[in-house]
């Protein structure tokens, strides 16, 4: 297994109904009596994620299933039936891997593949495997902590406007228009937060989103490019274990992979709108032209916002070598620490393709780490993956004393 880069660290103290979208811009029952099931028949965890495995497997159940809501099915109308599924259950790892179509195409049709699928993916395989075919974790406080922390960090250098769209042309236009504002808004004010990219990587379609990226200080670097931050908040003020932070740096270098694509290999337009399927001479709704106006843009069409974006990269230096994880306790908001680490292209080049073989299906998902399955006491799928070896006996790893959420809710 290769090693992951060294790191210093400082401690401190068109088809669509109308509906709302978010634009960040810079500051210039059944009545039915169910019988008692017994507890053998389906467990709580089981209980939890029936229903997206019910819908992420409709085409491999019997008609006789199918044709039987879930609500009757929880009803105990057909115990056959509840044995039948929980069983499956059980078999769900090899049952949604059994499926030749790549995750890519079943999952990310027309869309792009986020940071947060590669992290997860490095996280651990399995459980994004899962996670994609029976659905995600529910979002636990620690969690929505966090994002509120995030959110709260954002509206210190933007403000948002609720914009009406129309179209999927419209949402895009006001995506790349978030990101031109918070370019504009770097590149006046030497800082800014929640950056969307959207770039090609290696054949495929990548968006993330940039925690925060600032002008380096004299005494950090001479390099002229964005420092990339991420602000990571912890339930207790102790730096997590080497996977968590590898993690972080892999997330990190993502984001400059991403910018340094646009930057130095330019926005393939045509394959845009190809890729999302879309009109590039669809003439934006009045609600969003009148935003685009008001940022100090003149575009009336899809095709010339996209061209504002990719005139808006060029003209950018790449991003900083220096990295920047930051780790906040969730408490009273201070700095347990700043790992600083220098990017290694060849490090995340190989992640990056090991990942992507995932999604495209080009091998089997891989089980977490022997050292590292302490991750499955975390895990909502722990109970039925052959991987966790907790079945048996405790994990021979040492798990950290908070257990992270790496996949993005």
């Amino acid at each position: 297994m290769a090693e992951s880069p060294s790191e210093s660290l400082t401690t401190t103290p068109p088809t669509k109904p109308a509906e709302s979208e978010t634009v960040a811009i810079s500051s210039p029952q059944s009545h039915h009596v169910c019988p008692e099931i017994p507890i053998e028949i389906i467990s709580e965890e089981e209980m939890a994620i029936l229903d997206a495995a019910l819908a992420a497997t409709r085409s491999i159940f019997p008609s006789a299933i199918r044709s039987a809501s879930p609500s009757r099915i929880l009803a105990g109308e057909n115990p056959k039936m509840i044995r039948s599924i929980t069983l499956f259950s059980k078999r769900k790892l090899s049952a949604c891997s059994d499926i030749e179509e790549s995750y890519l195409h079943r999952f990310r049709r027309n869309q792009a593949l986020g940071v947060t699928d590669l992290t997860g993916t490095e996280w651990c395989e399995k459980q994004m495997e899962n996670v994609l075919c029976f659905g995600r974790r529910k979002v636990n406080k620690a969690m929505k902590v966090g994002q509120a922390r995030h959110l709260q960090l954002e509206e210190e250098v933007v403000r948002k406007v609720r914009v009406r769209v129309e179209s999927n042309e419209d949402k895009w236009a006001l995506k790349l228009l978030n990101s031109i504002a918070g370019v504009n808004q770097f590149l006046f004010e030497g800082r800014t937060r929640e950056l969307l990219l959207l770039g090609f990587v290696g054949g495929q379609w990548i968006v993330g989103i940039i925690d925060e990226l600032r002008k380096a200080y004299a005494e950090e670097s001479s390099d002229s490019g964005p420092i990339l931050i991420d602000t990571k908040t912890r339930l207790r003020d102790t730096l997590p274990a080497e996977p968590q932070r590898r993690n972080g740096r892999l997330q990190l270098m993502l984001y400059k992979l991403l910018w340094d694509t646009i930057v130095k290999e330019g926005f393939p337009t045509g394959p845009f709108f190809d890729y999302f399927s879309l009109n590039r001479h669809y003439i934006l709704s009045q609600d969003v032209r009148d935003n685009i106006a008001n940022a100090g843009i003149q575009a009336q069409t899809l095709e010339e916002i996209v061209r504002y974006y990719e005139n808006t990269f060029k003209m950018l230096p790449l991003a900083n070598d220096q990295l920047l994880l930051k780790y906040e306790f969730q408490k009273d908001q201070s700095i347990i620490a700043e790992i600083r680490f220098n990017h290694d292209h060849e490090w995340v080049m190989r992640k990056y393709r090991e990942v992507i073989e995932f999604w495209r299906n080009e091998r089997e998902a891989k089980y977490t780490p022997e050292e590292e399955r302490w991750k499955c006491r975390y895990c909502q799928f722990a109970k039925s993956c052959p991987g966790n070896p907790s079945f048996e006996s405790p994990s021979p790893s040492s798990p950290p004393r908070e257990a992270p959420p790496p996949l993005p809710s």
